[in-house]
């Protein structure tokens, strides 16, 4: 990433979780690799689909769920952390091919790598353009068909909480890379359409100014940044300790970074909102932060909510 960007050479990156696996890959180099992408719509997609994807849900067990659940109360309450995401994978049924998903899903950030993952992730990571880096934490999900359902998420004490701290991780982490750390806009509030409901989600945006040598060491301000605070949780090194021993198998490149460079600018996402294929199995992950404040029911309902394909 630091030799392309150094040579303005546009690239596509696909960081997993514990960068143990990552692919950086020239985009005149792509079409051979069976890795598509489309960032806000680009570049678009031309041909038709031959059937609509229908998700049929297979979740882990509110039971399940309830033990890791309590393992989590567990480790905040020793003060090991006080924000972890934690997630399962719900298997799918009646998915045909990953490529028909990577399709029909509408969202900002979409990948698929064939026959391992897709990914419609509504999520920034970074972005970078002229030396200013862009971060745009989201954290707070609600149904939108619940009344006055913005003002209950914006006054929520629990989601209040949980978005603070991981807007003041994303701001301690940006302040690593770059200086003039600015949170520009807080807790403003987008909307997602799913086959099932409308899902209303809080997000920031949090800005620095990168030095002037910065394409140089795009991969050094990638490897710095890594893993995402708002997939993982505060503080950060000993929350990721406790992902890996609670949640029941590793993340891989689910909550791993993927973007573009375009030899000038860069945008990337959080890869959430995944699909992954085990030889002729689906399985989506998801999940969500827990906070001392945080009841399990309401939290194993909202992974469920995030099981979605966007319409």
């Amino acid at each position: 990433m630091n030799q392309y960007g150094h040579d303005q050479i546009p690239f596509l990156f696909v960081l997993d979780f514990k960068l143990i696996s990552p692919m950086v890959i020239p985009l005149e180099e792509l079409a051979s690799t069976g890795v598509r992408y489309q960032v806000h719509g680009l570049p678009k997609i031309s041909f038709e689909l031959h059937s609509k994807p229908y998700i049929q849900k297979h979740p882990v067990s509110f039971q399940k769920y309830d033990r890791g659940f309590e393992k989590v109360m567990e480790a905040i309450h020793a003060g090991d952390t006080y924000l972890l995401n934690l997630s399962y994978a719900t298997q799918l049924k009646d998915i045909q091919n990953l490529e028909e998903i990577f399709i029909q899903a509408k969202a900002p950030y979409k990948l698929m790598v064939r026959d391992q993952f897709v990914v419609f992730s509504p999520e920034n990571f970074i972005s970078i353009e002229d030396g200013v880096i862009r971060t745009f934490p989201m954290k707070g999900t609600i149904d939108a068909s619940i009344p006055d359902a913005e003002q209950k998420l914006l006054s929520d004490r629990k989601e209040q909480e949980e978005h603070a701290t991981v807007v003041d991780l994303l701001r301690n982490d940006l302040s690593i890379v770059a200086k003039k750390v600015t949170l520009e806009r807080y807790r403003y509030i987008t909307r997602i359409e799913t086959p099932e409901k409308s899902l209303l989600q809080c997000s920031s945006e949090i800005t620095g100014q990168l030095p002037s040598d910065y394409q140089s060491h795009l991969g050094d301000i990638m490897n710095a940044l890594l893993p995402a605070g708002s997939v993982t949780g505060a503080p950060k090194k000993r929350t990721v300790e406790l992902i890996e021993s609670i949640e029941p198998e590793p993340r891989g490149y689910y909550t791993g970074v993927f973007g573009i460079f375009d030899g000038e600018r860069l945008d990337s996402a959080v890869m959430i909102r995944m699909i992954e294929q085990r030889g002729n199995e689906f399985y989506y992950r998801s999940g969500g932060g827990i906070t001392y404040r945080s009841h399990a029911d309401m939290e194993y309902q909202e992974m469920l909510d995030k099981v979605y394909i966007p319409k």
